[in-house]
């Protein structure tokens, strides 16, 4: 591409790698955390709008969650798909928060269930949109070698977002009402808005960069060389043709070399060829594993609150800052030691520890302030665990793809399956959410809160024996090549 073309404004900054980064973590963490501020306001919401009773309140509660659930599970494989055929991950980053804001102000000025149904649909939409592309563009800016930190820089920041906004929203519903609850919801989507509008990315930005002219195979994009754009994002990725990585590349590929006939949905959907991969179907297990976990832990902690130490529902919903602050800590920490040490260790490592620590659950009763600290000391060492849960499952399947895109690009095309892969995710972690709550408190009204989290412990002991037998190993050394590169 000639250097003559006009650059945009700002160029370098907007295709920064850490724009971008910046940009996907706000993007999640304003869906998220949209959820979550709305959530606890929806009773008031209903209650005050259109004056009905508990009983039926709870009903459309429920319905509401659940549209947001099932409109985000049916959309994901969709977005999927579409963010893969275009040519850019910016539209489908746009239509999804269009789709947010147009969910929330639906709930601002509904005034009939109908109404906030389509909002939660909305709502839904927009996060099987946000997601798929978010994950997919993050791949593609910060390369599978740098995955894993990157992934636990941003969960860090979204869960601890995630876990204050009940709190924020109670208050501001409860201080300011609608006025206030939507306004920050409003003001978050604006900076969401124009930082994906101002997002160049990296693919886009060499467009305006003047042709290297190189005596190298690296890197050479002549007309006359048509593998020179991959040879240069392979060098770009810490892979040249010396390295180990190409020296072995025939028998890597062997694997995952697709046969030439393949059925027509595979056409259709790609993603659907990498399923063969036992990897892969763990990953996403995995995933499920971890939505199960999550979903348990959330609908419990409250109810465990506000029954052991008579909490009112802000007091109950300050309990979940603990796991929040380790979260932050440690997410960026544990996701670091996936690009370092490979998703087993990892992985095996965090499912394991989670079980004496679930166990240890027993130990919570009912009393004053040292039963209350030491019941917050339980949920911090948990929220450790919890922070390394997301990137492993990420990286082994962002991982497993790319070799399918390496060995396989005329099937795949240039920007690969990866918006599908992480729909597919989103897919397993929603399903794991939905069936978390139910399962938990279930579990704790039958056998007790401490029994019910001695069963998250065998959960998680199982995961790791699938995490053991199923997962790749440490990265080679090429691949880590240049993890100092954001």
């Amino acid at each position: 591409m000639r250097a003559s073309k006009a650059k945009p404004y700002g160029l370098d900054w907007r295709s920064r790698k850490s724009f971008i980064v910046s940009t996907v973590g706000v993007a999640l963490f304003t869906d998220l955390f949209l959820y979550g501020l709305v959530v606890p306001a929806l009773p008031f919401i209903l209650a005050d709008r259109f004056d009905l009773s508990p009983d039926q309140i709870q009903g459309h509660v429920s319905n509401l969650l659940t549209a947001y659930a099932g409109a985000s599970v049916a959309a994901s494989p969709i977005a999927g798909v579409i963010t893969d055929r275009l040519g850019s991950r910016r539209g489908p980053f746009l239509v999804g928060v269009a789709s947010l804001f147009g969910a929330t102000l639906l709930l601002l000025v509904g005034r009939t269930i109908p109404v906030l149904l389509v909002a939660r649909v909305l709502q839904g939409i927009s996060a099987a949109i946000v997601w798929a592309t978010g994950m997919a563009l993050l791949l593609e800016t910060v390369g599978p070698e740098n995955l894993g930190k990157s992934i636990g820089t941003i969960f860090g920041f979204i869960t601890f977002g995630t876990l204050a906004a009940p709190i924020t929203g109670g208050i501001l519903y409860e201080k300011g009402g609608n006025a206030a609850l939507f306004g920050v919801a409003l003001s978050l989507l604006a900076i969401d808005f124009i930082m994906r509008l101002l997002v160049i990315e990296v693919k886009a930005a060499r467009r305006y960069q003047p042709p290297v002219e190189s005596t190298t195979d690296v890197g050479d994009s002549s007309p006359n060389d048509p593998q020179g754009r991959i040879a240069t994002e392979e060098h770009d990725h810490g892979v040249c043709e010396s390295s180990p990585l190409l020296q072995g590349q025939n028998k890597a590929e062997d694997p995952y070399k697709l046969p030439s006939s393949l059925p027509r949905i595979v056409h259709a959907i790609p993603i659907l060829s990498c399923l063969r991969n036992p990897r892969l179907i763990a990953a996403l297990l995995i995933a499920l594993a971890q939505g199960v976990l999550v979903g348990s832990i959330d609908a419990t902690v409250p109810m465990v609150s506000q029954e052991n130490y008579g909490f009112t529902s802000l007091q109950a919903g300050l309990m979940f800052l603990p796991i929040g602050i380790a979260n932050l800590i440690f997410g960026p920490i544990l996701g670091w030691c996936v690009d370092r040490f490979g998703t087993k260790r990892i992985a095996v490592l965090v499912y394991a520890y989670l079980v004496p620590v679930l166990i240890s659950f027993q130990l919570a009763r009912p009393g004053g302030i040292a039963a209350i600290a030491g019941y917050a000391s339980l949920l911090t060492l948990a929220g450790i665990g919890l922070a390394g849960m997301g990137a492993p499952a990420l990286v082994e399947a962002g991982t497993v793809v790319h070799m399918y895109h390496q060995a396989n690009p005329e099937f795949y095309g240039e920007l690969g399956p990866y918006a599908q892969l992480y729909s597919l995710s989103n897919i397993a972690f929603s399903l794991g959410l939905a069936v978390g709550p139910p399962l938990g408190g279930g579990l704790r009204q039958a056998i007790g809160y401490g029994n019910m989290n001695a069963v998250l412990a065998g959960i998680c002991a199982v995961t790791a024996l699938v995490c053991y037998f199923s997962l790749g190993n440490k990265p080679r050394a090429s691949e880590t090549s240049d993890q100092n590169r954001i």
